[in-house]
């Protein structure tokens, strides 16, 4: 897909957001805590010749590493809003991922002009679990501090299926690419944070796929600490794959957003 780029003004500086098609609704693709937007990549080449596309590296990572401070969940939150607004002139759906999916359930929550529907991919829930304590958190801040600690991340933890070689290559360059601020703040504060009294009042329609062999975000976790707050989302679980989807499973995602998007038509 041929895609052009468009610095959008944040605080602190600009994100360059890539944008592609012209067949809407748009479909605003936020990373995981760790990605890019080259996460999507695999998901984007499979949709229809002609979707209209955005997607955008997080504040604090990859081509908007430098950009500063606080990176805390509302302001990544901001930064979405003012994607869409400076990116999107019609009806848009939010595909969040991961981090990315709890940043997309607060922006959808403010209720935003044009915004037609949310995609959940293995999302962090509004509220978390009891195993979010403070051993934990503080243990995953440390999973991005090297080469190393990326690769048993990616092959113990986020995946359940080998990646290709060019994709895990990515992922292992995108989990690096940030400042220590940036890759301390979602483990340590962002994850903890219970979002509930806003997400419950989200109104489009919501689909959520979770993945069978998710340890990060298990498909249990999200039906005990998503569903109840966000009630008319509908849960598919994916087979056979763990936290990664964007990059494990692409097709499933791709074609799960494919059918969400048939469904907004109808």
């Amino acid at each position: 897909m041929t895609e052009t780029t468009m610095p959008v003004p944040v605080p602190g500086g600009t994100l360059d957001v890539r944008v592609g098609g012209l067949n809407g609704p748009a479909l605003v693709f936020v990373h995981y805590w760790g990605g890019s937007a080259d996460t999507w990549s695999g998901v984007i080449d499979r949709l229809p010749p002609g979707q209209a596309t955005v997607r955008f590296d997080q504040r604090g990572w990859g081509t908007s590493r430098a950009l500063p401070g606080p990176y805390h969940l509302d302001r990544l939150a901001d930064d979405l809003a003012r994607v869409v607004d400076a990116c999107v002139p019609g009806p848009f759906v939010l595909v969040g991922h991961s981090m990315g999916g709890k940043a997309s359930q607060l922006v959808a929550a403010r209720g935003p002009a044009g915004l037609a529907g949310l995609v959940l991919v293995a999302p962090a829930p509004p509220r978390p679990p009891a195993t979010v304590t403070e051993e934990y958190r503080q243990g995953l801040s440390h999973a991005y501090d090297s080469p190393e600690t990326v690769r048993h991340a990616l092959d113990r933890v986020l995946t359940a299926t080998p990646l290709p070689a060019a994709v895990r290559a990515t992922a292992v360059r995108d989990s690096l690419a940030s400042g220590a601020e940036a890759r301390q703040e979602w483990p340590l504060h962002g994850i903890a944070q219970d979002i509930t009294h806003a997400v419950r009042g989200i109104e489009v329609p919501v689909t959520l796929l979770a993945a069978e062999k998710d340890v990060v975000e298990p498909p249990r976790v999200l039906r005990e600490c998503l569903l109840p707050h966000i009630p008319h989302a509908l849960m598919t679980t994916v087979p056979a794959v763990g936290h990664l989807l964007p990059v494990e499973a692409p097709g499933a995602v791709a074609t799960a957003v494919g059918d969400f998007l048939t469904l907004l038509r109808h």
